[in-house]
């Protein structure tokens, strides 16, 4: 895929994104999170929206207090993965912001102030709720075609959709819904904007469904186990990135198993005809 790439951004200052809005790129690298979370300052009338912390970081929620002069009206949150959760209670505390995020939260210690559905307003904003790569992912269609996408669709690189939080059908059917939108540019959980999305939210949704025909097709050559599936389909050496492969397989795999095209067999997994 022609995934984007950015070089690392500035740290701990805001870095203007569109009109009105910023991000902050959390101090977080890793192979799952690029160059690190992307907390977005929006600007209101009465001070900032703050859509996803980011990680339990001292500096990082400095920055945000510095970037925001602690005018913070409310709280966003995507999901809540620790890496957009983290810093979001000590914001809270330090601004007396109220908390907005999806109701059933996938984290049993954090329940948000403001209880959100699909559909429903959130300081101005439009909640979608997208699952897939998390249970409780919401993305936010903000003014002028510009959708918040957070980790549903990044543009540095696919979603790992790892069960039990994470659930490929529920994954393809979110894929779908942006595919009915008309959005022009996302602002994603992690790298760079994505401009004219649609095209590139196609791709995923093919990729995905050609790496489920791929394992039902190995499948049909006889049982194979999960990380005899990551041998054959992917290059993935990095322990972590195998990790990763290993885990989108399990959601192929259990997608694959409600359709009826493989069954599980022990540690084993095989089409029904093998």
């Amino acid at each position: 895929m022609a995934f984007l790439s950015e070089s690392e951004p500035a740290r701990g200052v805001p870095l203007a994104v569109v009109p009105g809005i910023s991000r902050i790129v959390a101090r977080n690298p890793s192979l799952m999170t690029y160059h690190g979370t992307n907390t977005y300052l929006i600007e209101t009338g009465d001070g900032f929206m703050v859509l996803d912390p980011g990680p339990d970081d001292v500096g990082h929620l400095d920055d945000i207090l510095k970037a925001t002069g602690g005018a913070v009206s409310a709280i966003l949150l995507s999901h809540t993965h620790s890496d957009h959760l983290g810093a979001t209670a000590a914001l809270k505390a330090r601004t007396g912001a109220k908390t907005y995020a999806f109701h059933l939260s996938a984290d049993d210690a954090f329940i948000p102030d403001i209880l959100l559905r699909d559909g429903d307003s959130a300081a101005g904003m439009l909640a979608i709720h997208t699952p897939g790569h998390a249970s409780d992912h919401l993305c936010f269609a903000y003014r002028d075609g510009i959708l918040f996408s957070a980790d549903h669709v990044m543009s540095w690189s696919s979603s790992i959709v790892s069960p039990p939080g994470g659930d490929m059908a529920d994954y393809v059917r979110s894929l779908r819904l942006m595919m009915a939108r008309d959005d022009r540019l996302y602002l994603p959980g992690h790298g760079p904007p994505l401009p004219d999305p649609r095209p590139y939210v196609q791709e995923l949704l093919d990729r995905r469904l050609k790496r489920e025909n791929e394992i039902a097709a190995a499948l049909a050559a006889g049982p194979l186990g999960t990380l005899d599936l990551v041998d054959r389909l992917y290059s993935k050496t990095d322990p972590w990135l195998r990790l990763a492969a290993e885990r989108n397989v399990v959601a192929h795999l259990l997608k694959l198993k409600s359709e009826r095209r493989v069954e599980d067999k022990g540690d084993l997994w095989a089409t029904p005809e093998a």
